[in-house]
């Protein structure tokens, strides 16, 4: 297949068009220069269009090749990424262009194992770490120094997250958090990333602290052994198999016995807990939910991007009157 040339029944189709494509084509964009922007970002990807987008497509693909596979086009798309950031001084969330939306879905179609680490991991620091845990964890988490995820969701509790059940109890006297899954419905199940590609996650737990429970909060755990990559003691952690779809997305289950960390790996840049257990509690509460809240805005926005791809490559449908 010819890359470089538009198929020619397209272009017949397109000259009948009765509006501006263009000004369309902003209007979806963004505006011009956001659709100058994504077809710069477009011509760099095609400069690999063979390693990419070539050899065996995906459905002929077993499951662990699928994974493989988008692995190995995820370590081409950053690699490139960074050479457009270097250009032109992009900013973090251009990540998300790569891994979601037309392009990302056109790359890697079944996703990718990467994306919850720059689409959450990486936004959860940004918007719920102190500076001092910024300063720690965030240049190694944009340089790939730890990949990270996200785990929320519970085998027994999606949407309903104030019915979380793992726990993150205060011990004063070591200054640790003490996770724990206390049920089998209370395993993370779903976090994309988790089954073997994550050694960090940002783990959202009800926080308890001088025998009161102070609700849902955010902790940064290690899961796995930066060099080794095999579980840490007290981890229970791995895939949770062949889904109907996205399936490079690596989703992964997590459960806790009674593993501790340090009291510093709770998110405090709006409520902490301090050495003695005492509660300081947000100005604002809602705030927790703020990453979750971005993420369903994006998943809205490539629902669009998925349903505009579906509508384009559909023939016409006729339908007799009955």
């Amino acid at each position: 297949m010819n890359m470089d040339k538009v198929n020619e029944d397209l272009v017949k189709e397109r000259a009948k068009c009765t509006f501006n494509v263009e000004e369309l084509t902003f209007f979806l964009d963004g505006g011009k220069d956001k659709t100058l922007e994504r077809k710069e970002r477009e011509r760099v990807m095609l400069t690999k269009k063979e390693e990419l987008f070539g050899g065996i497509p995906d459905e002929y693909l077993s499951h662990k090749e699928k994974y493989e596979n988008s692995i190995r086009k995820a370590v081409i798309l950053f690699s490139l990424l960074r050479k457009i950031q270097k250009e032109n001084n992009t900013d973090l969330f251009n990540y998300r262009n790569l891994l979601s939306g037309v392009l990302g879905s056109s790359i890697s179609q079944d996703g990718s194992p990467f994306g919850l680490h720059y689409i959450m991991f990486m936004p959860v620091f940004m918007s719920q770490a102190d500076e001092e845990q910024q300063a720690k964890w965030l240049h190694r988490a944009m340089n790939c120094g730890i990949i990270g995820s996200y785990a929320q969701t519970e085998l027994g509790h999606g949407t309903f997250i104030r019915g979380l059940e793992t726990t993150a109890t205060y011990d004063p006297a070591t200054e640790e958090f003490v996770l724990h899954s206390p049920s089998l419905t209370a395993y993370k199940w779903w976090p994309g990333g988790l089954g073997n590609t994550a050694n960090y996650c940002i783990v959202i737990a009800q926080l308890y602290s001088k025998s009161e429970c102070h609700g849902i909060h955010s902790f940064i755990v290690q899961v796995r052994d930066e060099e080794t990559h095999m579980p840490l003691p007290g981890i229970k952690v791995g895939e949770i198999g062949v889904k109907m779809g996205l399936n490079s997305v690596n989703n992964g289950f997590l459960g806790f016995e009674k593993v501790r960390i340090p009291r510093t790996n709770m998110l405090m840049k709006h409520a902490k807990v301090l050495k003695d257990g005492t509660y300081v509690k947000s100005k604002n509460s809602k705030l927790i939910y703020g990453t979750m809240v971005f993420v369903r805005v994006v998943i809205v926005f490539d629902s669009v991007n998925y349903l505009a791809k579906a509508i384009t490559v559909s023939p016409k449908q006729r339908f007799s009157p009955l």
